[in-house]
């Protein structure tokens, strides 16, 4: 359902190309017709004929085995991850491709060009409300206290987490709630320092309904809040994994979620409750004896995909021009236009792969 929207297609009419390849079916999905992608040299054809062209742009990391299906010396634009996921750098290096990671094109003052952070912390939010809601009886209590939400992390997306949560993620039940005078919303938000007092830690965990994940860590084989300290949490608390850190033992040492032995959300699954069967399959290696309810997606943008990609669609544009216009072996991380520098910082040699698990 990650299909870009046909403004893309109008968008790459202006370069003369050889070829656009569009996998059969693509934006059907998303209720697009086949007759609004519009490109002089467009033509439909198979995932094998779509990775056998020379750029490959697609929103969601491929499989490893799609990454075999790239010709050698073709470019790959996706959302590739390369600082938490050092297998696809080395996946890239092996097989002679060149891999651009849409999430790490930033501008020279460190700010993301392709990125839907407002719909990474709002989405999030609201599907945790809606948990707690439905979980919590107190929720629409006027005897509780303000609800109490922790945010680890005052990065772009924590930012965008608190103010969600102040809304309820959702100012339909807000504005209701604050009707009926039920007491509204308090956020604390913790800096990297300040997480790493333990004692201050869990006295925090201990009071709060609601605990959102939105760090972004230097080094992903630390956790920040033990599996154990989940036993401090209220019962009825919701964590809300929004940097959505995979396990990774192919690494040493190895990457590890921040909140410890929670388990992994996709599209398919984002809420998981305390008996979901999910927990039972987190690697045996990662403690989680401790539950409470959580909710996890890869892609929280994609829960709205045509809304998502829209957004996607534009920020793309300038990225395409510097890959098209400039062969990719002469950007350069220094000099140039500005968005062939935030290219070039993207690609896969800039991130050097951990050691690999023998």
């Amino acid at each position: 359902m990650r299909d870009f929207p046909p403004s893309v297609l109008e968008f790459l009419a202006q370069f003369d190309l050889d070829a656009v390849v569009l996998e059969d079916g693509y934006g059907g999905r998303q209720g697009i017709a086949p007759a609004e992608y519009v490109h002089p040299k467009l033509r439909y054809g198979s995932v094998a004929e779509c990775y056998a062209q020379d750029l490959v742009v697609t929103l969601r990391c491929p499989k490893p085995e799609l990454f075999r299906s790239v010709k050698r010396g073709g470019v790959l634009l996706s959302m590739l991850h390369f600082p938490t996921r050092p297998d696809r750098v080395r996946l890239c290096d092996e097989l002679g491709i060149i891999g651009v990671a849409m999430d790490q094109v930033a501008d020279d003052l460190g700010r993301r060009v392709i990125e839907n952070l407002e719909a990474v912390g709002f989405n999030g939010v609201r599907i945790a409300m809606n948990r707690l809601q439905s979980s919590w009886p107190a929720f629409a209590s006027t005897e509780r206290g303000p609800l109490q939400v922790t945010v680890l992390g005052g990065g772009a997306v924590g930012a965008h987490a608190m103010r969600a949560a102040v809304r309820y993620g959702d100012d339909a039940i807000r504005r209701e709630l604050h009707a009926r005078g039920v007491p509204g919303v308090e956020v604390t938000t913790i800096d990297f320092e300040l997480a790493q007092d333990t004692d201050y830690l869990r006295r925090r965990l201990a009071r709060s309904d609601m605990l959102v994940d939105a760090t972004q860590r230097r080094d992903s084989s630390q956790v920040v809040v033990k599996n154990e300290w989940l036993a401090l949490l209220p019962a009825h608390a919701v964590i809300v994994d929004l940097s959505v850190d995979p396990y990774d033992f192919t690494r040493d040492p190895p990457g590890l979620k921040a909140v410890e032995g929670i388990p992994q959300g996709s599209l398919d699954q984002f809420v998981f409750a305390p008996d979901d069967p999910a927990w039972d399959r987190v690697d045996a290696r990662v403690p989680h004896k401790e539950r409470r309810s959580v909710v996890s997606c890869y892609s929280w943008p994609g829960i709205d995909p045509a809304a998502c990609m829209r957004v996607y669609g534009k920020q793309i544009e300038p990225v395409l021009r510097a890959l098209i216009e400039k062969s990719p072996d002469k950007l350069a991380p220094v000099g140039g236009p500005w968005m062939e520098r935030a290219t070039a910082r993207a690609m896969h040699h800039q991130y050097p792969p951990l050691k690999e698990v023998k």
